[in-house]
């Protein structure tokens, strides 16, 4: 399988890019981390022009996997947000990972076979004071994954989102430090008191696209040591 990672330079998309099995392809804003990679383009998702330009790339290689998984997170009171900054994350958290499904769709009904994997987010499940566009995107991943189960399903093409909670990574600590609240606060919050690993996701990621996942499609899947619970 050929299989693209967004957001493949560091954190969950790293470890994404690192696990899965197949003939992988990379995408990411900082080139020199992408050059470790044999098969790479360098895009910022928030610009159009290079967005086409990595729709054409999914088309060229002819990806069968397409793993959504670059975003953007501010922290910030809503009144406080500028239109920049709310149009930023909505188009790296959710019509980027549309306009690729868009343009990764072909090829996959023609081929009669497609896996396309979203990283959401809880946030997006449960809502989160201070991150109102966030929340809202990542909200709109889920909608948006239902209507393509539909849509696609008899391509067997299946699509589906991980929802992760808390994650040990540096946007995860960076989050930390923007909520005001400390991390031993927050690891209070969590049921399994404790941070989801990558890996754990990457796992997730690896059956999804799997034949034994064949039957999961539409899917919003909460990876969150419990988070989407209760506490």
């Amino acid at each position: 399988m050929k299989i693209l990672v967004t957001g493949a330079t560091k954190g969950i998309g790293k470890v994404i890019a690192e696990t899965l099995d197949g003939e992988i392809f990379t995408t990411g804003r900082n080139l020199d981390l992408l050059k470790k990679y044999k098969n790479y383009l360098a895009a910022d998702l928030t610009k159009p022009e290079e967005l086409i330009k990595l729709g054409d790339y999914i088309e060229t290689n002819e990806i069968d996997v397409l793993v959504n998984n670059a975003g953007a997170y501010i922290w910030a009171e809503t009144e406080k947000l500028s239109l920049k900054d709310i149009q930023s994350i909505i188009n790296t958290d959710l019509t980027a990972p549309l306009y690729l499904i868009s343009r990764a769709a072909n090829g996959m009904k023609k081929r009669k076979f497609g896996r396309i994997v979203n990283i959401g987010s809880i946030s997006g499940v449960m809502g989160e004071a201070g991150a109102s566009a966030y929340s809202a995107a990542k909200s709109g991943l889920i909608g948006m994954t239902k209507a393509l189960a539909l849509e696609f399903a008899e391509f067997n093409i299946t699509v589906n989102t991980i929802n992760p909670g808390w994650v040990e990574t540096e946007l995860g600590s960076n989050s930390i430090e923007d909520s005001g609240f400390s991390r031993d606060e927050i690891i209070d919050t969590i049921p399994q008191k404790r941070f989801v690993e990558p890996v754990e996701i990457a796992n997730l990621v690896q059956y999804l696209i799997s034949d034994k996942a064949k039957g999961i499609t539409g899917q919003s899947i909460n990876l969150c040591a419990g988070l989407s619970v209760g506490c």
